[in-house]
């Protein structure tokens, strides 16, 4: 299937209005603290939009599309946790962080944590940061990735890891986090427009309207209590702390221009998290059932009854149902997603990098030279294309680089909002312990009991060592 030209067309504008934005914030950025934290002077507005871009974006587009498609309208709690995350950080972790961060002129999540315990614990979790980043901003791509070669067919994976990876990391290395920031506001404008005038009502029709869905899909999708509590629980463990100890929402809490305007953009950003986009990418994984289901998809070699990909369901409906000109936008819409996470996570890793790690060397490697952190970037995002090459699963990789970061990090964050005195060496264990725990237990592949994540082991891990060296550390 071929590439209509209007369709083409439509998604290089798309291309060249990124790189346009990112180009346009390159003359504006003086420092390192422009380029990365915006200068400190952003909207609840903008950033609020950017945090819900961030933190959905491709992989749970695509991820919550394949929910959709296996199990209905409960894959929508999957999202309903990053409601509480954000509710629970805007009240619990920014009115703790931001005057610091402010006062102090952080312009990384690791520099609060050298506050409390010691630039030894910064530069670990700097570390661990940088790891969990570079795999998401991997999945990102590979995202886009899947949606591009899943639609046009003409596209190889591997053209399309290049296409994406190159775009993102261009505006985000010319540009920086303001680049970032209103690249973010247009994408998910750009998907929610999508979404709810195309998407959605377009699919509805081409399906056959209710009565037709509500007869081919099974009873129990539209139920909202068919799923286990383990499945929430390890949702809930996974993607709750994440607002806690997540790097790009660290970014944006120090872009805020006070403190009011960061609580303000979290409470925005998780009714944007559920029920918007949580039910709006579900309801579509539906359509792509019925269309599945319903032969749909058949010319294009996916038969009825045969085994199908769950996450490829939504790009193979939008590629039967869309016709040339909205396919275009469409398209442009969900790589809207994908981007609007890829480049915020390319930004953290290269602040962790670049300031965490680096930036250990006494401050003497490029403190003044806007360059520094550009380069930076730059070889960050090469490698982390080279990295999408190697990877499968969308939703599975993104919730493991997720689980890293919360097993090896949690801990010593909560240790700063509940301990007079947090002892750097709690802080050092239960990072080390926390994040190899999880680790381990990922990579063998072990059957875990009662079906738990291994984020919760680890995270339980981390939780014990922090107690047990700080209570030592309270007796000496």
């Amino acid at each position: 299937m071929a590439i209509h030209f209007i369709d083409l067309s439509i998604f290089i504008i798309y291309l060249l209005l990124m790189l346009g934005i990112g180009f346009y914030f390159m003359k504006k950025n003086n420092s390192r603290e422009d380029y990365y934290v915006g200068g400190r002077s952003m909207s609840a507005g903008h950033i609020g939009l950017s945090v819900v871009a961030t933190d959905v974006g491709g992989g749970f587009s695509i991820g919550l599309g394949g929910l959709g498609f296996v199990m209905g309208l409960s894959g929508s709690w999957m999202l309903f946790t990053g409601l509480i995350g954000a509710w629970l950080s805007a009240v619990l972790l920014i009115p703790k962080v931001y005057p610091i961060a402010k006062q102090k002129k952080f312009l990384t999540f690791p520099q609060s944590l050298s506050h409390h315990y010691s630039p030894k614990v910064a530069l670990v979790a700097g570390i661990i940061s940088l790891i969990g980043y570079v795999g998401f901003t991997s999945s990102q791509i590979l995202a886009g990735a899947k949606l591009a070669s899943a639609t046009f067919p003409s596209i190889t994976i591997g053209n399309a890891i290049l296409i994406m990876g190159v775009i993102a990391v261009a505006y985000t290395v010319v540009g920086g986090i303001k680049a970032v920031i209103y690249t973010d506001t247009v994408q998910w404008i750009l998907l929610m427009v999508g979404l709810i005038f195309i998407g959605i009502p377009l699919g509805y029709f081409k399906l056959g309207g209710w009565e037709i869905i509500s007869k081919s899909v099974p009873d129990h999708f539209f139920s909202l209590t068919e799923i286990s509590f383990v499945q929430i629980f390890n949702w809930f463990i996974t993607i709750v702390p994440i607002w806690f100890v997540g790097m790009t929402l660290y970014q944006r809490i120090f872009a805020c221009k006070d403190k009011r305007t960061a609580q303000k953009a979290w409470y925005i950003a998780g009714l944007f998290e559920w029920p918007v986009m949580a039910f709006m990418g579900i309801i579509l994984g539906m359509f792509a059932k019925v269309a599945f289901d319903q032969g749909m998809f058949a010319s294009i070699g996916f038969f009825p009854g045969t085994d199908i990909d769950p996450e490829l369901g939504l790009p193979l409906l939008l590629r039967t149902i869309l016709p040339v000109g909205l396919m275009g936008i469409m398209m442009s819409a969900y790589f809207s997603a994908i981007m609007s996470t890829a480049d915020s996570c390319l930004m953290a890793a290269s602040g962790n990098l670049s300031t965490d790690i680096l930036g250990q060397l006494k401050g003497k490697i490029g403190k003044a030279n806007i360059k520094y952190p550009q380069m930076v970037t730059l070889l960050i995002g090469v490698f982390a294309i080279i990295l999408a090459t190697k990877m499968q699963n969308v939703l599975e990789l993104m919730l493991y680089s997720y689980a890293f970061m919360v097993s090896g990090l949690l801990a010593p964050v909560i240790g700063t909002l509940v301990v007079k005195k947090p002892s750097p060496t709690a802080a050092m264990m239960s990072m080390i312990f926390g994040g190899s725990t999880t680790l381990v237990l990922i990579i063998s592949g072990m059957d875990l009991p009662y079906g738990l994540d291994a984020n919760f082991f680890g995270i339980t891990i981390s939780a014990f060592m922090f107690v047990f060296f700080q209570w030592k550390s309270n007796k000496s």
